[in-house]
């Protein structure tokens, strides 16, 4: 494969379909923290640029190639797939299939140029970015992680990060975990299946008015549709007090409301006013979300049960957005959907709960 790779909040990953993992538990007790292979199955690449598109190539090759001169950033790990496996983008945004490999023991390269350059400026107008990827896979027996080559700050930022990750629990007790979590997930999937049913049993949203909106107020009626149905009655006033308030408590679930730059937004917002900077470039806030150390780095399950993970943080600044769009109706939807994102599959009915004390003309 060589071509583009599209990125969202500085991630690529190599995993099976149904495979999610953690940041920090991909390189736990790793001393490359640009490469990711502590979960079994998977890779988790960082990159540079946050979001758009970067060159990335993979290659596969019968034996160890060698490493070229003009990648300042080199890092080496082992791997095995789980399955057919996919270089996937952040929350599955985009996906493109790795046929080739077979579940054997591989030796994977991954290379990088120019990641200070993305971070530090963009290119001059007419003049392509620099930043490109190489993944390379060959055969090889499992041995330890290593940095072969490291230039930029960036890399480094990420190596000092891997270093502080704890190693991963022995295979039996990921094994317990795992399945304590499933146990979990089941239990609290257990409500939302009866209401699906029940909704299976009746006609789909026999109000009228969330109709038009379809991809998050069906998500939302999924889980609790009386609910949906409530808000969709209630006065645009109402509606978007409610968009406000489920954008504030999501930023607090995703212990972003304190923080001083994302403070002054959220002020804004309760006054109906524009964002300030640097909200009015979200490249610019995907860069400092990520890089800013005081923000945590925290992934949730999404709330259907569908294996997905995804950052909470980025979601829970995607409510602040959608609190914003100019149809109040639309606006408290998407806002509550980005909230029950953030808040996870197994905590989102805390917000259904808490949203209803707030506003008992919903309940």
């Amino acid at each position: 494969m060589s071509g583009a790779a599209w990125v969202d909040y500085g991630q690529l990953y190599v995993k099976p379909e149904d495979g999610s993992s953690q940041l920090g538990e991909c390189f736990g007790g790793q001393v490359n923290g640009l490469c990711g292979a502590a979960v079994p199955g998977g890779l988790f690449l960082i990159v540079s640029l946050q979001a758009g598109e970067v060159g990335f190539t993979v290659e596969l090759h019968e034996q160890e190639p060698p490493v070229g001169g003009e990648w300042e950033e080199v890092v080496e790990v082992s791997y095995r797939p789980a399955g057919p496996v996919h270089l996937v983008a952040w929350a599955n945004t985009k996906t493109w299939p790795l046929e080739d490999l077979e579940p054997v023991d591989y030796r994977v390269r991954y290379c990088a140029v120019a990641m200070d350059e993305t971070r530090t400026g963009e290119p001059k107008e007419g003049e392509p970015s620099r930043e490109r990827y190489l993944l390379q896979f060959w055969p090889a027996p499992p041995e330890p992680d290593r940095i072969v080559r490291q230039t930029s700050s960036h890399a480094a930022y990420w190596h000092e990060f891997a270093r502080e990750q704890p190693p991963p629990p022995p295979e039996a007790q990921r094994a317990a975990v795992e399945r304590r979590a499933r146990e979990e997930q089941e239990r609290a999937d257990a409500p939302a299946r009866s209401r699906g049913e029940e909704r299976d049993r009746a006609e789909w949203l026999p109000n009228e008015r969330p109709r038009p909106l379809r991809g998050s107020v069906r998500s939302l009626a999924r889980l609790d549709r009386g609910l949906v149905e409530s808000i969709a009655d209630a006065d645009e006033a109402a509606q978007r007090d409610i968009a406000r308030w489920v954008a504030r408590r999501t930023c607090v679930q995703a212990k972003l409301a304190d923080v001083d730059w994302i403070a002054p937004a959220l002020d804004a917002m309760d006054r109906d006013e524009p964002l300030p900077p640097p909200f009015d470039d979200g490249r610019v806030v995907r860069e400092r979300l990520m890089t800013d150390e005081r923000i945590p780095k925290t992934f949730v399950a999404g709330p259907h049960g569908k294996g997905d993970r995804y950052l909470q943080q980025a979601m829970a600044l995607m409510a602040v957005y959608r609190a914003l769009e100019e149809d109040p109706l639309r606006a408290v939807c998407d806002t509550l959907m980005a909230g029950v994102t953030t808040f996870g599959r197994l905590r989102h009915d805390l917000l259904f709960e808490e949203l209803r004390e707030a506003f008992p003309a919903v309940a």
